[in-house]
């Protein structure tokens, strides 16, 4: 039997999900996403600021929101084991009732949870993981060097909730992942410190290293960006060759950290330009591309062209994401340019494929 080897952490977002249906089914195979469910609404949600229970607001429109979102996903997953974290919308619970029950029902995704959180949702959360008999996440926003209180609060939630072991997931979310800080010293921390506490049935270990798209972007056109996510694994795989449970490699795909905290919402006001992006072993090329303006269509083939003409290109062999940019660099006119969720569900593709062939052949 093929096991997933790779859990990329992607918000419900269309780019996203349809990322994932265009991958070859190998591929899917090798793949457990973690997806997080976006706010509905509101301002960008703070990270390790739990969900309050919430008895007011508009729950009718949450949950003709929140179905539909929840039954693409249901849809585009066919089946395929992972997680999905509903942090941000699972404090009103009358409206996300409907889409919960569905992925604990008829889904092979198995729900999440977390120390941090309200009490009457880890309870309401863990008792439809029992109900859909595949078991729960419990995910740690590891941002600051573990202490024992918070293996305390750990184990206290464990007991708690009365899940077995043999049905509970270690997700050590590092967050972002960037040059010089001490990521890789906290994620080895917690592993000594978190992931002996039991044996657990998976632990992942996952940061994103992608950067955040700033609202008033630098001078720099095209640059390039070290994969932390990627280094701190290999840190981590170094300094505990012998941790007695796999460590699943997880990464934030080609979106930064935080993106799944912000809303899902089609603002036709939003920046006047977007990325085109590309994962390299070590890095990622990013090149910004307008999205209007008489001269679009040149600056987006540029941008691609950029990417296509470096040594890291691979081919067209190697993935949809890999054809599009190639088409989209020797085109002609107007068509085929594509537009900002285009070049994310390109570069979703991409890195998704080429991170399960760098993990095989790493543990080859």
């Amino acid at each position: 039997m093929v096991e997933p080897i790779y859990v990329p952490v992607l918000p419900t977002r269309r780019d996203a999900w349809t990322a994932y249906e265009a991958l070859d089914a190998l591929i899917r195979r090798r793949i457990a996403p973690l997806w997080t469910l976006v706010p509905h609404s509101g301002p960008e949600r703070t990270r390790g600021v739990p969900a309050a229970l919430e008895a007011a607001g508009d729950q009718a429109a949450l949950g003709r929101w929140l179905t539909p979102r929840v039954d693409r996903l249901i849809t585009a997953m066919d089946g395929g084991p992972g997680w999905v974290d509903a942090a941000h919308v699972e404090g009103r619970v009358e409206g996300a009732a409907v889409g919960l029950w569905r992925l604990a029902t008829r889904s092979r995704l198995r729900l999440v949870t977390g120390p941090e959180r309200d009490p009457t949702l880890q309870r309401y959360t863990a008792d439809l993981a029992f109900l859909s008999g595949r078991g729960l996440g419990i995910r740690l926003l590891v941002d600051e060097p573990p202490d024992e209180p918070c293996s305390t609060r750990l184990l206290e939630l464990l007991d708690r909730l009365c899940l077995p072991v043999s049905q509970t997931d270690l997700i050590l979310d590092m967050g972002a992942a960037t040059e010089g800080d001490e990521t890789a010293k906290n994620a080895i921390a917690a592993l000594d410190l978190l992931g002996t506490l039991r044996r657990w049935r998976t632990v992942v270990l996952t940061s994103g290293a992608f950067p955040r798209t700033p609202d008033q972007p630098a001078t720099a056109v095209r640059y390039e960006v070290r994969r932390h996510d990627r280094q701190l694994h290999h840190a981590v795989r170094v300094a505990r060759p012998g941790f007695p449970t796999r460590v699943m490699y997880g990464d934030y795909s080609v979106e930064h950290a935080f993106s799944a905290n912000a809303p899902s919402g089609d603002d036709q006001y939003g920046p006047p330009w977007g990325l085109l992006r590309y994962t390299t072993p070590d890095s990622f090329l990013i090149a910004r591309a307008p999205l209007r303006g008489r001269e679009r269509v040149d600056r987006v083939r540029a941008a691609a062209r950029w990417i296509t003409e470096s040594g890291w290109f691979r081919g067209v062999d190697h993935s949809a994401g890999e054809r599009w940019l190639h088409a989209c660099a020797g085109g002609e006119g107007s068509g085929g340019s594509g537009n900002a969720e285009t070049w994310i569900k390109a570069g979703h593709i991409q890195h998704l494929n080429f991170a399960v062939h760098q993990l095989m052949s790493t543990w080859a």
